[in-house]
């Protein structure tokens, strides 16, 4: 387990699956993901076996180390060890939060940024908002300086309408320079 403050990121374990999928089927957080459909445990199932199989793929629980209950996951995703970067995937799931105001989300935001430029040498993380999700975005680039890279137009659709989706990343020299590295 990786520890911070109050959050462990530990491995995914088969027990998990059906909180992960509870937390996924959320309307509220499915629409800020860019898989939409509703998920069976089949489904989650399925995405267990890929993710733990793939050499590329870095997925964690978030744990509250005071309680050891599950409140988020997130992680590394579709690596790219040549240019070094990968998806940055982060959720709060506890108490419907998303992102939360008590101190779970920094945390664990920050390990897996620690991870990620410290324990992977990844030069690059990054990830794709919907223009409606303010929550996330002003959270990473706020608490952590993410930048917007771009705009991909009418790139999902939500509420019967198109929305743009616009991607964020984080370099590891901003984030070695920022923490005095």
């Amino acid at each position: 387990m990786i520890k911070g403050k109050s959050v462990g990121l530990r491995a995914v374990e088969p027990e998990d699956l059906k909180l992960l999928r509870d937390w996924r089927n959320n309307p509220s957080f499915r629409r800020n993901f860019r898989e939409v459909r509703e998920l069976s445990m089949a489904n989650q199932q399925r995405w267990y076996e890929k993710t733990i199989a793939n050499a590329n793929d870095f997925f964690f629980v978030f744990e509250n180390l005071e309680t050891g209950e599950p409140i988020g996951a997130g992680g590394l995703l579709y690596t790219n060890w040549i240019i070094r970067a990968a998806d940055f995937s982060f959720y709060i799931g506890f108490e419907d939060s998303y992102i939360d105001e008590t101190g779970f989300a920094e945390d664990a935001a920050e390990l897996l940024i620690k991870y990620a430029f410290e324990s992977l040498n990844l030069n690059k993380i990054w990830m794709e908002l919907y223009e409606f999700d303010e929550k996330k975005r002003n959270f990473f680039t706020e608490k952590f300086n993410f930048i917007c890279e771009g705009t991909l137009r009418d790139n999902c659709f939500e509420g019967g309408k198109y929305c743009n989706s616009h991607i964020y990343s984080l370099l590891s020299r901003e984030y070695l320079k920022e923490n005095k590295i």
